[in-house]
C-alpha cells in the first residue's frame, strides 16, 4: 500500500412484500441513509405520513431568478442516475432562531457551506468545506420572496451571499466557484443541528486535551466522548481555543464530527432503530428546509440508496484550499494551484487520495487498537493511551459499480497535494490552541 494513502485511508429494489406496512419501512430505512454532513447541516430523506408533507411546504427554491429546474423524479427503490452535488449551508441570525443562540444586527449570514459530490459512477464521493471568509466573485441575484435584484460583484465574502438573495444566491455563488451544476440544497440552523446529534443519540468526537471555550460554551475534558445537543453545537462552533484559533480549525473539527456521524448513521445500531430513523426523519422536516428539486421522496429515497454502500474510505472530507487575501490578511482567497485542481477532480469525477500530511495542523488522528473488543468502553483521558475510540459504526464494504456502468474512477488515483482532510474513515481527535 502506497505511503501516501496512510492520512485518508482507515485507522482507527422493489421488494415483494405482504403488506403495505413493509414497503413503507423498507423507504424509512434508505431515508436514514441520506443524511449526509454536518456542523449544522445533513441531507436526510423523508418518507413518513405526514412529515413528506411538512417538507415538501417548507421546500425553496433555488432558481435564483432563472427558470426553475426541472428534474425527472427517479424510479421508486431504485438508486440515483449518474452523480449530484447537494449544497447544505448552516446559517445563523435567521428567522425563528432561539434567542439562546444569540443575536446580530444585521442580515444572516451563511456561515456553514458545505458541498457534497457524489460520482457518476457512485464509487466515491467529495464533501468540501468552503470557509465563511472566502473572498470571490459573485453572480446576480434575485430573492425569490421579495423579488429584489442584487448586481453581480467581483469580490465579496462568501458567507454574505444568502444576504444577496437567499439559498439559491448561496447556491449560484458555488456553482460559478466550481463549475459544478448544483441542482439540490438545504438549509439548516443551530436547531437543526441539536436536533440531528440528539436524533442520532449522540456522537464520538476526541479531544487530545480538555478545551475550555467560553465563546462557544465548549468545556470538554481530553479523550473520547459522545457529544450532543448543546455540547455538540459547542465543539461545532468552538474556534478561539481550537488548533490555530481560525476558522479554518472550526472546519477540521466539523470535518470530524461529519466524519464520525456518517459512521453512526451507517451503523447497525441506527439502521435497525425504529426509533432513530424516525427521529431523524422528524428533526429534518421540522428544522432544515430542502429546495424544491430535494423535497421530492422519490429523490431523497433514491439519493439514500446510492449513498448506503459506498464505502467511507472513498469518501473525502477536505477544505477548499485557501490563504491570506493580500488585501486583507484576516480574510482568505483561493490558494492556486490547489483549488483549480481539487474543482478539476471534481468536475471530471477522478479519483483522489490526500496526503500524508494532509490533517490541518493541531489535529491528529486517533489509532484503533489491532483487538477490536477493546472498542467497548472507551476511557476518557489522554487518547494517545486510549484504545479503540467510541465509534459505533464500522466502515462499510467496498461499494460495488453500478449495473452497466463504465467506472469513472479507474486507474491509480493521483495523490492531490495543497488539500486539507480526511476520509468518513478517519476517526481524528481536535487539539486546544497552542498558546
Amino acid at each position: 500500500m502506497p505511503s501516501t494513502r496512510a492520512s485518508v485511508l482507515v485507522h482507527h429494489r422493489r421488494t415483494p412484500s405482504a403488506s403495505h406496512r413493509f414497503t413503507r419501512v423498507l423507504r424509512v430505512s434508505s431515508i436514514a441513509l441520506a443524511v449526509v454532513l454536518a456542523s449544522t447541516l445533513s441531507v436526510s430523506a423523508i418518507y413518513l405520513t405526514g412529515i413528506a408533507s411538512r417538507v415538501a411546504g417548507n421546500a425553496l427554491d433555488i432558481s435564483n431568478g432563472n427558470q426553475p429546474v426541472q428534474k425527472e423524479e427517479p424510479p421508486l427503490l431504485g438508486a440515483f442516475e449518474g452523480g449530484f452535488n447537494i449544497l447544505a449551508v448552516g446559517a445563523d441570525n435567521v428567522d425563528g432562531q432561539s434567542a439562546q443562540f444569540g443575536e446580530r444586527d444585521g442580515a444572516s449570514l451563511n456561515d456553514v457551506n458545505i458541498l457534497l459530490h457524489v460520482a457518476a459512477d457512485h464509487r466515491s464521493a467529495v464533501i468540501v468545506s468552503l470557509p465563511r471568509d472566502l473572498v470571490i466573485p459573485g453572480p446576480a441575484c434575485t430573492d425569490p420572496v421579495t423579488g429584489d435584484e442584487f448586481s453581480a460583484v467581483s469580490a465579496q465574502q462568501l458567507n454574505s451571499a444568502i444576504g444577496r438573495g437567499g439559498l439559491g444566491c448561496v447556491v449560484a455563488t458555488v456553482s460559478e466557484l466550481t463549475g459544478l451544476d448544483i441542482a439540490y440544497a438545504a438549509l439548516f440552523s443551530f436547531e437543526g443541528t441539536v436536533a440531528m446529534a440528539d436524533a442520532v443519540g449522540g456522537v464520538p468526537i476526541c479531544l487530545t486535551d480538555a478545551i475550555n471555550d467560553p465563546s462557544s460554551g465548549l468545556n470538554l475534558p481530553a479523550g473520547v466522548r459522545v457529544v450532543q445537543g448543546q455540547e455538540a453545537l459547542a465543539y461545532l462552533r468552538a474556534r478561539k481555543e481550537v488548533g490555530d484559533g481560525s476558522d479554518l480549525a472550526r472546519i477540521s473539527s466539523q470535518q470530524a464530527y461529519m466524519s464520525s456521524l456518517l459512521r453512526v448513521i451507517k451503523s447497525n445500531d441506527t439502521l435497525t432503530s425504529p426509533t432513530k430513523m424516525f427521529g431523524l426523519a422528524n428533526a429534518t422536516a421540522e428544522n432544515v428546509q430542502l429546495s424544491t428539486t430535494l423535497s421530492s421522496p422519490n429523490t431523497m429515497v433514491s439519493m439514500a440508496l446510492t449513498l448506503k454502500d459506498l464505502d467511507l474510505d472513498r469518501m473525502s472530507l477536505v477544505t477548499y484550499p485557501s490563504k491570506a487575501n493580500p488585501a486583507n490578511p484576516n480574510k482568505l482567497v483561493p490558494a492556486e494551484p490547489a483549488a483549480s485542481e481539487l474543482v478539476e477532480k471534481l468536475q471530471n469525477d477522478e479519483l483522489f487520495i490526500l496526503a500524508d500530511d494532509a490533517l490541518r495542523p493541531g489535529v491528529t488522528e486517533l489509532l484503533p487498537t489491532p483487538d477490536p473488543a477493546a472498542a467497548t468502553d472507551p476511557p476518557v483521558g489522554d487518547p494517545s493511551a486510549t484504545a479503540a475510540p467510541a465509534d459505533p459504526a464500522e466502515p462499510t464494504a467496498g461499494a460495488t459499480d453500478q449495473p452497466g456502468s463504465d467506472p469513472v474512477n479507474a486507474g491509480e488515483p493521483e495523490v492531490l497535494d495543497g488539500v486539507l482532510g480526511q476520509t468518513a474513515s478517519q476517526q481524528v481527535c481536535s487539539a486546544p490552541k497552542d498558546d
